[in-house]
């Protein structure tokens, strides 16, 4: 037989090992027939809650550990958009501050541009005109 077919060929199956008969109980013929099937069949069932308890257990503890692992990664993706959140206030602000910095220049400029020409004709000799002259034009044909 080859190692594959050995591989994939039925498994043998041991017989169970008889119960040991405890010194309380009564001899073999005033036990009924159901009752030593009963005790033979009940070794067994007591040792299926152990495995069966960490058949259970285990799926148990990855849950655990997978719902860990989602809570921290929802609690690092919330941190992130709070830090998001207060980035973008923050360029708001920047924004909103650059441009009442800017009408302030503004403001300034056009404040003390008049003063600075008027002072700049000055030096270059120019002075202001006389108070205006006005002319009717319009009456006589």
């Amino acid at each position: 037989m080859s190692a594959v077919e050995s591989w994939f060929a039925p498994a043998a199956v041991a017989e169970p090992i008889p119960a040991r008969r405890s010194p309380r109980r009564a001899s073999a013929a005033s036990v009924p027939a159901t009752g030593r099937r009963a005790a033979v069949h009940a070794r067994p069932k007591a040792q299926r809650p152990q495995r069966r308890s960490l058949r259970v257990r285990l799926p148990l503890v990855w849950m655990a550990v997978f719902a860990l692992l989602l809570v921290g990664v929802v609690a690092v993706n919330v941190a992130v958009l709070r830090a998001n959140v207060s980035v973008t206030n923050l360029d708001a602000k920047i924004a909103q501050l650059q441009q009442g910095n800017a009408n302030l220049a503004s403001q300034y400029s056009s404040a003390t541009a008049a003063p600075r020409v008027e002072a700049a004709a000055r030096r270059a000799g120019l002075v202001p005109a006389p108070t205006p002259i006005l002319l009717d034009m319009g009456s006589g044909k």
